[in-house]
Order: C-alpha cells, then sequence, then structure tokens
C-alpha cells in the first residue's frame, strides 16, 4: 500500500531525511518513532504529497505521488499534528465541505459522520464554528473528515496529542479496525506504550536515517519498545 525507496529530503544544506525505505503492506498498522526534529513529519508530508523532494520514489497503492499526486490523494487521507481548519465554518459543513472534494455520497457521509462522531463524542458539537472549538475538539474533526472517504492508506503525526481518554481508545479501534477491513495505517508517536500494543511494524528514525525497521517483534525481541528506542539514542 505504501512503499518508500531511498527517500531523501533536504532543506538547503541540511539533510532532513536520508536514504529513508520502508514498505507497508493492506492490512499493516506501523508506528513512526523517532525524536523531536528527526523526520518523521517531513516523511509524512512527502507521503501525501505536501512537501517535494529531492532523490527516491513513494508509491500510494502502486500510484507515484510524484507523478500521479491527485490519484494518490484520492485514496489516502493525512491528519496533522495541529489541525488547521477553516475555523469560520461549523463543523458540520466542514465535513460536508471535505465529503464534496472526494464525491462522497450523500448517505455514505451521513452514516460515517454519525459514526465517528458519536464514538469520538463530537456529535452534539458538530454546530459549532470550528474557531469555537478546542485543539481537542478540532482534532476530533479533522480525524473524521479523513475518514469520511474511506480512505485506503491513512498517514497521522502524533494522533493522540490533545485527544481525552475515551476519544484516544475509540481511535485505537478505529484504527484496529480500519487494517482489519484491508486498510493501513502509518502513524508518528511520542507515546510508546501504545505503540507497542497497537503496531504490526515500528520504524525508528534518528536524525533523518532509519535505524530499525520491522515487525514489533522483530525490532523490541524481548525488551520494550522504550528500552529499544532509548539505547538505540545512547549508541547515536
Amino acid at each position: 500500500m505504501l512503499q518508500i525507496q531511498n527517500f531523501t529530503k533536504c532543506y538547503g544544506d541540511k539533510v532532513a531525511v536520508d536514504n529513508l525505505s520502508m514498505h507497508i503492506a493492506p492490512g499493516e498498522i506501523c508506528g513512526f518513532i523517532g525524536h523531536n526534529g528527526a523526520g518523521k513529519t517531513t516523511t509524512l508530508k512527502a507521503c501525501c504529497g505536501i512537501l517535494q523532494f529531492e532523490k527516491g520514489t513513494i508509491l500510494i497503492g502502486g500510484k507515484n505521488i510524484a507523478n500521479d499526486p491527485l490519484g494518490c490523494k484520492s485514496i489516502l487521507a493525512y491528519v496533522p499534528d495541529n489541525p488547521d481548519l477553516y475555523e469560520f465554518m461549523t463543523g458540520i459543513k466542514y465535513l460536508h465541505f471535505v465529503a464534496d472534494i472526494y464525491g462522497v455520497s450523500q448517505a455514505d457521509r451521513l452514516a460515517r459522520i454519525e459514526k465517528y462522531g458519536q464514538l469520538l463524542g463530537m456529535t452534539d458539537d458538530l454546530a459549532l464554528s470550528i474557531g469555537e472549538c478546542s485543539h481537542g475538539m478540532k482534532q476530533k474533526i479533522a480525524l473524521i473528515a479523513a475518514l469520511i472517504h474511506a480512505p485506503r492508506l491513512i498517514l497521522m503525526d502524533e494522533p493522540f496529542v490533545g485527544l481525552d481518554p475515551i476519544a484516544s481508545h475509540q481511535l485505537k479501534n478505529v484504527m484496529a479496525e480500519h487494517c482489519q477491513q484491508g486498510g493501513s495505517i502509518l502513524f508518528s508517536t511520542h507515546v510508546l506504550e501504545v505503540a507497542e500494543k497497537l503496531c504490526d511494524k515500528v520504524a525508528i528514525i534518528s536524525s533523518g536515517k532509519l535505524v530499525a525497521y520491522g515487525t514489533m517483534e522483530e525490532v523490541k525481541g524481548q525488551d520494550s519498545l522504550e528500552q529499544v528506542f532509548l539505547e538505540l539514542e545512547d549508541q547515536l
């Protein structure tokens, strides 16, 4: 579903991500782990077509993000770490706006808004202006918007930040359900316990370089993911 091959991104003379390669198959959840500034957000933005890059190839469902950005974006969703939504809209109008962009039928969009609105505890608040919403509420709206067109690949940058415990629990269930139905997820997180319990694969990046990648069992062995991450950071 997602193939990253020899991906390199530079900002001037600084190499933000250096020759990164990884693959996420249908049905897999991959946790993207690293310190602040390690290159996680840069990679996620390149995967969804926000950032151009110097070297490498990124394929989404076999489509090249550089050559066919619209084809790729039609089957993926991206949830940034800081949801920057149209604050003059109400939550419900924003969701219908996103559904219109993706050509989601009226029946499908209403069913998904109802389903995910209830799961995330947002149904009663979607009539509010987004400008009146807290960070956590905006995060929930961004999550519903990402799910409204039933994407095959979901890219998320720190999706649990700002969510209350109930919404965090429900999001984990939604992520698991998405992959059980054949979808794929790549998400960054600093909450290593969540990644360890939820993910099939894990990728650890440090200073732009991939330092560990594989199934959760291959990467952590008999240790905890936190122990492995701290040991790798100490060695670098």
